[in-house]
């Protein structure tokens, strides 16, 4: 085992896991946007031979970013009068939130995802439930920090940016391998422990065949949200930036074959893209994993394992921002270290028209993100600079600016 990359500063409890980890890895990486996990850090990178690991993809499998160019300007008449309905109209249009279900009419109910054989491996008496939920699901956005943006990027064009992954079709299939790795039966709660499944083995096949599944289920969803969006702003699709981030591939490094899996990575090989969000309140990047680099930034790349940041990485947890509140009666129990106003005067400065979003997911929860890729020393390039316009989360709070 290789000594494990670390990029950028990190707290003592989030390079414990990351030494685990790396303790049962070939080879192991943090990325500068990384913070503590389920058994595996935020931003981590870990690389096996022929096993996966069940905790380290995560419960959210296949989540991810993606980012359309439209032929849309800041400039096209009308478009900044309409900004307001139409952070209105993606609220009301797209589903937020846990367990909701895609209400619109054109919802992609027919995928041709459905007819995969892949389902065969779920056990048959959840196959039929989790199935008609999946297609209930699909193109739905959840909850905590997925969102839909807008922005308008240094040239001036219009991007429209999602981040959400395979709902709970995903969930249902971590939570079942989980139980099932641990001889639990499968939907028992268990322990989150990272226990390694062989890929020569049936219970890893299985795996890896609805792993796979709950991947192509994410860049559907994610695809028909962004496309709405498009649609919902009158333009037409230029150009898709698209990947996951909680995911494992088959990948060659220094000339071996290795099972990678990246847990909020974002994958950077020379010449990919990658669409970076930072926070509610911040700019996103559209990333380029460099080509022909020297041999100084050539090292870093193989030491990041051709992976950067997903985003800009927690500094504090949901409950240290947001305090805790009584579910039932809405009674604040403790609170947190963020407020409703500082919230909205950062919004409000930055020029952002806010729907939704809760404090957890306020901009003071986060790192900045010009400082986290600066900490990953040449690993991407940025090609563009988008400026958030419109951010819509899951949420019941509404914040307009341009009302005030």
């Amino acid at each position: 085992m290789k000594k494990p990359a670390v990029f950028g500063e990190h707290e003592p409890n989030t390079l414990a896991q990351l030494a685990d980890v790396a303790g049962r890895a070939e080879r192991a990486s943090l990325m500068a946007d990384g913070h503590l996990g389920y058994v595996m850090p935020i931003g981590g990178v870990a690389a096996y031979r022929e096993q996966v690991s069940v905790v380290g993809v995560g419960f959210d499998i296949a989540c991810g970013n993606a980012a359309i160019r439209t032929d849309l300007r800041l400039d096209t008449p009308g478009l900044v009068d309409r900004l307001g309905p139409l952070a209105d109209e993606i609220q009301d249009v797209l589903s937020f939130g846990i367990g909701r279900k895609n209400q619109s009419d054109d919802a992609p109910v027919d995928h041709p995802l459905f007819e995969s054989a892949s389902w065969e491996a779920l056990p048959q008496h959840a196959r039929g439930d989790l199935k008609n939920k999946a297609r209930k699901q699909l193109g739905t956005v959840g909850s905590g920090n997925h969102y839909v943006d807008v922005f308008v990027d240094e040239t001036g064009a219009i991007w429209v940016g999602v981040h959400f992954g395979s709902r709970g079709l995903g969930y249902n299939i971590a939570n079942g391998f989980l139980a099932l790795s641990q001889g639990l039966k499968w939907g028992t709660r268990s322990p989150e422990r990272e226990v390694l499944l062989p890929l020569d083995q049936p219970m890893g096949q299985d795996y890896w065949a609805l792993m796979s599944l709950a991947g192509e289920y994410a860049y559907a969803g994610r695809e028909w949200v962004a496309r709405k969006v498009v649609s919902l702003l009158g333009g037409n699709e230029l150009e898709l930036v698209h990947n996951h981030h909680n995911f494992a591939w088959r990948e060659q490094h220094d000339g071996e074959e290795l099972i990678v899996i990246r847990k909020g990575a974002t994958p950077a090989f020379p010449g990919q893209y990658g669409f970076v969000g930072g926070s509610m309140g911040d700019d996103a990047v559209i990333v380029r994993g460099p080509e022909n680099a020297d041999e100084e930034v050539a090292s870093l790349q193989r030491e990041a394992m051709y992976s950067t940041v997903h985003g800009a990485g927690r500094v504090m947890s949901r409950t240290a921002a947001a305090g805790k509140v009584n579910r039932r009666t809405g009674k604040v129990i403790k609170p947190g270290a963020v407020s409703v106003e500082m919230m909205t005067s950062w919004v409000r400065e930055k020029g952002v028209l806010l729907r939704g979003g809760g404090l957890d997911e306020s901009p003071h929860a986060y790192r900045r993100l010009p400082e986290v890729l600066a900490a990953q020393k040449g690993t991407v390039e940025i090609v563009h600079t988008l400026r958030p316009l419109i951010v819509v989360m899951a949420g019941a709070d509404l914040f307009d600016p341009y009302k005030d």
